[in-house]
Formats: C-alpha cells, structure tokens, sequence
C-alpha cells in the first residue's frame, strides 16, 4: 500500500502541521507503510493519482486541510483518506455552526455573538458578561485568539481575530477546569486535563512550553469521566465526524460541561493530545497512525 502524508499546506498552522506530519511519516514507515511526504503548498492533487497512491494520511491542520477542501479533492479522485468528511470537516473547521448545530442537539456551549467591524462592542460585552474569548470562526491552534477581561480590549482583540479570518467570534469565557477527549473510531479516549500558568491554553502553551501540565487521570470521578467522554462522543456524532479527532470542553465551577470545539486532524507533534491520551489507554504512537490509516475512507 503505498500511503501519501498530506503536511504543511498553505494555512496559518503549517509548521506545526509539517511536525504532525513529519512524525505520522515516521510512525507509518516503521511499520513498514510504503509512505511518502505530500505538501500540497508545493505539488498538485492530481500528482496523487500520477504518483499510485492507494490512500492519504491528511496532516493538514487549519483551511485547505481541515475545512472539508482537501477532503471533497480526494473524493472526486477516488482515494481513501483518514478522518471527517466534507461536510462534517467543514462544520467542524466553522466555531459558529458548530455551536448551532449542538444548541439544536441540547449539547451545552458557551454563549457567543459574531463581531464585525460595525459591531458595538460595549453592547457584545454587557450582553455576554466578562471575561470574553475572541477568536477566529475558522483557525485552530489557538491562533488569533485572546482572552479578553474588560470590554475596552475587545477592539483590539477583533482586530488580531481579523488578521487570520473575517468572520470573529466573542464567546463567554469559562472558568473552571479544561479537558479534552481524543476520539478514536467509536471511541472515546481517556480525558486529559490542561493546566497552564498562561490566561488560557493559547498557542504557546500548547507547542512551546515547557510548564504546561497535562494530567491523565483528568482527576474527575470514573463515572463521571464517563459521562463526560460519552457527551463528547455525542457532539462529535452530531456534527457527522468520523475516524477520529478530538473534542475540547470546560467544566465551569458547579462541574457543569460546556463543549467548545471539534478537531478533525488535531496535532500529532511530541506537544500534541491525542498520542498522550493514546498512550494512557495502551496505544503507542505507531499503533495509533496505523489505527488512523486503517479506517480510512472514501465517500
């Protein structure tokens, strides 16, 4: 089977997605995977079908890898790829039709209001409460954002948010402990709590730092944890996600749930969740890429 890794591309998160990348290349070849790096930033699609690739590894992070664009390219060639498909890619990628679609499904998420440049902030701000998260409707990795205390640093919040996307988000900040649950085929993996000294779990803290804890057990009472991965299961279903992914939630200070977000293709650097919640349920790093790879689909 001759595998190509999709890396780089042409969003804001490309070097961390040549990381994810460059470690699933590893990973796969280890196990003997006849598998070969793929920038699309730097090749044609169609190179796919020129070069005999059976299936597609897509470590693309952010728009044109995330957003259901890629995805949509693969099945019109006719090549399997790993994760969501279009549809449930771009819903994903999108914070704000997210955050629809679960409020339709009873699925708890904070409150948010779209910004624009003729949006009166005081009012977003009287109407939400403080503090705020300000971000980008269609970024990941925390790019973009700010966690904002007062509403006089709305303004500039919207105009960093901006820079990466012109639809902007204000969503109610809450305050309490931050978990995620990778998800991996119908499963959910073990919770991971995030604790940082930083204002929030921002771009840095992910990638770079070396005091951002990561706690596995999450801390949480069994039955509890349970409940928890089955509501993120829940909300990864609804949005019609597949393969595997991961699900970003807060527990506010009565330990009441509030999902944030879905990642279709999270990261698979040495930072990255999913391979850490992997190995507390047993998997190393090569079992989860071949477990990836091998519910890969098309249509």
């Amino acid at each position: 089977m001759k595998v190509a890794v999709l890396l780089g591309g042409r969003s804001a998160e490309r070097d961390v997605s040549l990381k994810s990348g460059a470690l699933i290349l590893a990973a796969l070849r280890a196990r003997g995977v006849d598998a070969h790096a793929f920038d699309p930033a730097e090749r044609e699609l169609r190179d796919l079908i020129d070069g005999g690739y059976e299936r597609v590894f897509i470590a693309l992070h952010g728009r044109f890898g995330e957003d259901g664009t890629v995805q949509g390219v693969l099945e019109w060639l006719g090549i399997r790829y790993t994760g969501s498909g279009v549809l449930a890619s771009a819903l994903a990628m999108d914070k704000v039709r997210t955050k629809l679609l679960w409020q339709a499904c009873g699925i708890p998420t904070p409150a948010h209001e779209l910004l624009d440049a003729r949006a009166d902030l005081n009012a977003v701000a009287a109407r939400l409460g403080m503090p705020l998260m300000v971000k980008p409707v269609n970024e990941g990795s925390s790019i973009g954002m700010s966690k904002v205390r007062a509403a006089g640093g709305l303004e500039e919040a919207y105009a960093l948010a901006v820079n990466y996307d012109r639809a902007v988000i204000a969503e109610r900040f809450i305050d309490g402990a931050e978990l995620t649950a990778g998800i991996l085929g119908e499963e959910p993996l073990p919770l991971i709590r995030l604790e940082t000294p930083r204002d929030f779990y921002d771009y840095d803290a992910k990638y770079v730092a070396a005091d951002t804890r990561y706690l596995i057990p999450c801390g949480v009472p069994p039955a509890r944890e349970r409940e928890l991965q089955a509501l993120c299961l829940k909300a990864f279903r609804a949005l019609g996600c597949r393969g595997w992914g991961r699900v970003d939630l807060m527990l506010d200070a009565a330990g009441d749930p509030w999902l944030l977000e879905v990642n279709t293709v999270p990261g698979m650097t040495d930072h990255s969740l999913v391979p850490m919640a992997a190995r507390a349920a047993g998997l190393s790093y090569e079992d989860l890429c071949m477990r990836i790879l091998g519910e890969a689909h098309v249509g």
